[in-house]
């Protein structure tokens, strides 16, 4: 149904010309998943840009073909690939707070699709657009269908851009991370409606994520990309069970999970190569645990190596020994035998695997010491006011977001807070450390080493403040643009602790900055200048950097590829070792409450359902609503 055939893209830039993408090879046929992995960088939503012909105003294809059947549809003028795009060929956006026009309604936005790429119309158009909104997850279509982005969370939002691409219903769909922002509950419900469209429809489908998991259950087929070139392609079943490639192998070793807890996550060291220079060999070679001498100076050609199974590498080069793959199914039979209780496949593969990583000794549970609970949060109660229409938009009642939240963190412990989409985890977060004051009324306690924080105000709410800090979702939003990485961590030392000198503040600047794993010569750049995961490591030096007890961390691995979540954790992990800090870790991967907590609580419409020791909630959940979160999470599925 599409093939691509030796498409190579470059982007021009002040400096160098960007060869983004190699000689890329792949087809899609009808009715097929298949799915495009790998690190941020290398090259996977620029391949859907290209195929949809959306690349940047500075970005060109400089050679080879994109076919829609027989069609090549770099040969058609933008009239014609007007009516393909969004009509034939659908795709759901990775960013939707950036996809979405923020100034017209959502459903507006839908029925536009519908009209241009269906025959209906009107009333017709409208009734269509609120049945995909119901199809989505977003409750009360019929009210929900008139509000504007800004009103919808991450995740609703997501569902409106899902909603858009399916509703004219494609032959074909390009999916660049739809599922990131959401939490498993509906992330099931999306998956599950893609399955049944294709099930009708034969519709083809382009999955680009980074959740393997999902992956594994959705593709049939699976690209592995690396610095704009496939370096692995197999049937998933081949893929998951005998990863061929290196990179592939240390991507299933950095999963995190149970069976990881007492260790560290491997974790692949550096970062994708600029894609400005020539290459003379294997573009990870300077990154591989394998390489061999002659991999700098020869380039890796894609080799056969089982049935529609290729990988780019020279250890499988007619005269290379063939090393032996680590299987999942073998890891698996490995834990079993070596007495691991999580049998669930890539928490059985990454323990078998870990045998060549160091152990971590993971710090005693803070539940199992004799000591008051750092936090203790009492009957949180978070209202917001809903505004009535009109120029006045006066009070019209409130909604209640958080209803009667009741949980203790002791020192040096983590509690993750879980859940789905608007149950009022990241507002019970926000609420904790004292941002929603001026938006919204907060009844109740939060005893921080006995004081209360909701009591405090001037002076002492400002004191209290370095005791307390957050991790942001997006760093990329919560860094300010305008400020280089100094000035960033600076501000919030010369706020909370002003008798500090400056030379002290740098010193202990740059001692944070080496801390969390950057350069030095990175305090003076700008945060745009970074790769998602190293913006992240600059929001946890931030939050470092006054010396707090607790830490909020809001999804901080959400939008991480699998290598830099792996990073992300144990950097986490080693702090928490050495600095005995709490954190109240929000998220919806079930994978990383399993590697990182000693706790967990779930919510639920604002709600606390159940809470305990994590092996006990995940293992045997007390509630009908657990089970069923526990049920939707998507696990790594093999032949």
């Amino acid at each position: 149904m599409i093939t691509i055939g030796d498409l190579r893209v470059e982007l021009d830039t002040d400096t160098a010309i960007v060869r983004a993408l190699d000689a890329l090879r792949l087809s899609i046929e009808r009715g097929e998943t298949f799915a495009l992995v790998g690190e941020s960088g290398c090259g996977k939503s620029m391949t859907a840009l290209a195929l949809m012909r959306l690349l940047p105003e500075n970005g060109r294809v400089t050679e080879g073909r994109v076919l829609l059947g027989e069609q090549d549809l770099l040969d058609l003028p933008e009239s014609r690939m007007r009516g393909v795009r969004g009509g034939r060929i659908g795709m759901i956006f990775q960013e939707p707070s950036t996809s979405l026009n923020p100034v017209m309604r959502v459903g507006e936005q839908i029925v536009e699709a519908i009209e241009a790429h269906t025959a209906l119309r009107g009333a017709a158009a409208r009734a269509k657009a609120v049945e995909w909104l119901g199809r989505v997850g977003i409750p009360e279509p019929e009210r929900r269908i008139d509000d504007y982005p800004f009103r919808m969370s991450g995740g609703q939002k997501q569902r409106v851009m899902i909603a858009i691409a399916l509703a004219a219903e494609p032959d074909f769909l390009v999916a660049d991370e739809p599922t990131t922002a959401l939490d498993v509950s509906i992330q099931a419900q999306i998956l599950e409606l893609l399955k049944d469209l294709q099930r009708q429809q034969r519709m083809g489908l382009l999955l680009i994520t980074h959740d393997l998991a999902v992956v594994s259950g959705m593709a049939h087929r699976v690209a592995l990309m690396y610095a704009g070139q496939i370096v692995e392609v197999a049937p998933a079943a081949a893929f998951f069970a005998a990863p061929r490639h290196p990179y592939a192998a240390a991507l299933l070793r950095a999963l995190p999970g149970a069976g990881r807890r007492a260790q560290a996550l491997e974790a692949i060291p550096g970062t994708v190569p600029a894609l400005t220079q020539d290459f003379a060999g294997c573009r990870f070679a300077p990154r591989c645990a394998q390489v061999m001498p002659h991999c700098a100076s020869t380039i890796p050609e894609l080799l056969g190596v089982g049935p529609g199974h290729e990988v780019r590498c020279l250890l499988y080069a007619p005269d290379a020994p063939r090393p032996a793959a680590v299987t999942v199914k073998d890891a698996v039979k490995d834990a079993v035998k070596d007495g691991v209780k999580d049998t669930k496949p890539e928490a059985a593969a990454t323990a078998a695997a870990a045998a060549a990583t160091a152990t971590v000794a993971r710090p005693e549970a803070a539940a199992d010491r004799a000591e008051a609970p750092l936090l203790q949060v009492q009957d949180l109660w978070v209202r917001f006011p809903i505004r009535g229409t009109g120029l006045l938009q006066r009070s019209a009642g409130t909604f209640d977001a958080v209803k009667g939240v009741s949980f203790d963190i002791a020192k040096g412990q983590t509690l993750a807070l879980v859940g789905e989409s608007g149950c009022g985890k990241t507002t019970t977060g926000k609420a904790i450390v004292q941002l929603l004051r001026r938006v919204a009324r907060i009844e109740g306690r939060a005893l921080l080493d006995g004081q209360d924080l909701f009591g405090l105000a001037g002076p002492a709410l400002h004191a209290a403040r370095a005791r307390i800090q957050i991790i942001f979702q997006d760093p990329f939003a919560s860094l300010n643009p305008r400020m280089r990485v100094q000035e960033v961590l600076e501000e919030g030392l010369a706020a909370l602790q002003p008798e500090l000198g400056a030379d002290e503040r740098r010193t202990r600047i740059k001692a944070l900055v080496e801390r969390v794993g950057l350069r030095s010569d990175a305090l003076e750049r700008f945060p745009h200048e970074f790769s998602g995961g190293q913006r992240q490591r600059i929001a946890i030096a931030r939050a470092l950097a006054v010396q707090p007890q607790i830490i909020v961390c809001d999804e901080p691995t959400s939008a991480l590829d699998v290598s830099v979540q792996a990073q992300i954790l144990n950097l986490l992990r080693e702090l928490q070792r050495e600095l005995d800090v709490s954190y109240l870790f929000i998220t919806h991967n079930i994978g990383v409450v399993e590697y990182i907590a000693d706790r967990v609580a779930v919510m639920r419409a604002g709600l606390i359902e159940e809470q305990g020791e994590v092996d006990r909630v995940l293992g045997a959940p007390a509630t009908g609503y657990t089970r069923s979160l526990l049920a939707a999470v998507p696990r790594l599925v093999t032949a």
